[in-house]
């Protein structure tokens, strides 16, 4: 069939909102469609060639971000913090394992979440769920509920801001080798993963010092001064995507200019539905969660639609078993993508699997389970001669309490109410998010 920006619309959807005003919908749609894009094609398809690197084991893939951006957490820091993040794990990642690391946030446009119900009901109250501030509020309140097609260009608005200093950090010194200490964040330094970056952080600058004595212009390398962060979310809300998808002058090809790099959710991924329609039509890179429902029949049908030239670095498959299931799960299908030939990005995301709920009402992630989850996840890999490519995390620059365990941050479920800041689902401080950099990183080295 032949495939248009609007085409998704003759299939059935899922995850979506339902505006009252639909006139206003229209408006808003067709106002976004003349904004500037928040990325360039040439920018999307360097990255598909970075990933193409990551297929090959020849570099390592960084994802991460929030869970859910939000318009009421809007602040600079929170953007500098997980910057800094994202780039201590990457110089851990890549010190460890000798190649380098595409580092890819969560981030400028994660605004929409998929919910397990239509409806939230509290104290006999039954209103639509939360779906994300791009769509509705989090306040439990009908006017608070209501879908608002306004709230599109609000997060177009953060989000080209998001860009703008993202642009500015990784361009304009942040990036800096020579300022390798000062990535440290406040709340890690005096603690003994901050103690532990600092030693790694001491080896690059001695590395630097030696390059500079062996007569190289470390200065003049633009590689050791500068950064690239790609961004990524969701395609979740696809009236945002559609008005956003434009046609590169340079090759004519169709491109969602909302990020880098889109993808869909184990809710979203039918065949014959919405969404599978919409991203196999962009030029971006596109990914595609991988769950424990997930079939091999029907995933080499999805791969197929996908990416039906089997191009390296166009489909990252983003596996989100849990750590009880994986090992039942996925080795099977990696054993059938394997011998069918397709050229897949492998990554874990080893957060939606192992969400749990306490007996106090707070929803967590326990880091025991996350680690074992990507443990596993090498383990298969290894086993099959395969890449283990990446990691796909929800986590936070901030000292938040969402997850429990971890050496770094031992919270425990009792304390998660200290600091519990989340949108919709825990995240990873940035504690717990460097000692997964730390463990993973060993498994690299031994790679």
């Amino acid at each position: 069939m032949s495939w248009t920006p609007n085409s998704w619309r003759n299939f059935p959807i899922k995850q979506q909102p339902i505006y009252e005003d639909q006139e206003l919908l229209k408006k808003v749609e067709s106002e976004m469609a003349t904004y500037p894009p928040l990325i360039f094609a040439g920018e999307a398809r360097n990255l598909k060639d970075e990933l193409a690197k990551v297929s090959r084991g020849e570099a390592f893939l960084l994802q991460g971000g929030d869970c859910a951006e939000s318009f009421a957490n809007f602040k600079a820091s929170t953007i500098k913090n997980l910057f800094k993040l994202m780039l201590q794990m990457n110089m851990v990642l890549m010190y460890s394992s000798g190649k380098p690391v595409v580092k890819v946030g969560r981030v400028a446009g994660q605004f929409a979440k998929p919910r397990s119900s239509d409806f939230e009901e509290i104290d006999g109250v039954k209103l639509p769920s939360y779906r994300g501030d791009i769509i509705n509020d989090i306040d439990f309140t009908s006017e608070a509920r209501t879908p608002d097609p306004m709230r599109m260009l609000k997060a177009y608005n953060q989000s080209a801001a998001t860009m703008n200093l993202l642009r500015a950090f990784a361009r304009g010194g942040m990036a800096d080798l020579e300022k390798v200490h000062q990535w440290n964040l406040d709340f890690i330094q005096d603690h003994a993963l901050g103690k532990k970056y600092d030693e790694l952080s001491t080896k690059i600058d001695d590395a630097m010092r030696f390059m500079s004595a062996c007569g190289l212009e470390v200065k003049s390398l633009p590689q050791l001064h500068q950064t690239v962060l790609y961004t990524s979310h969701e395609a979740l809300l696809l009236n945002y995507e559609e008005a956003l998808t434009k046609v590169d002058s340079i090759t004519g090809e169709w491109y969602d200019c909302s990020a880098h790099m889109l993808w869909i959710g184990d809710r979203t991924r039918e065949l014959d539905e919405a969404h599978v329609e919409f991203l196999r039509g962009i030029h971006n890179p596109i990914g595609c969660k991988v769950g424990p429902s997930m079939k091999e029949d029907e995933l080499i049908k999805l791969i197929d639609v996908l990416n039906p030239n089997n191009e390296e670095g166009r489909l990252n498959l983003i596996v989100r078993m849990g750590a009880s299931k994986i090992s039942d799960h996925f080795p099977k299908l990696l054993q059938r993508v394997k011998k069918e030939g397709r050229s897949i990005v492998w990554s874990c995301d080893p957060m939606h699997g192992n969400v749990e709920k306490t007996n106090n009402g707070f929803k967590t992630r326990d880091f025991d389970n996350i680690l074992s989850e990507v443990k596993q996840f090498f383990t298969i890999h290894e086993n099959e001669g395969t890449v283990a490519g990446g990691i796909h995390l929800e986590m936070t620059g901030e000292d938040v309490t969402e997850c429990t365990g971890s050496q770094s941050s031992p919270i425990t479920a009792e304390g998660l109410s200290n600091r519990y800041h989340t949108q919709c689902d825990p995240r990873l401080n940035a504690n717990q998010a460097l000692e997964l950099a730390f463990t993973i990183s060993d498994s690299l080295r031994r790679g």
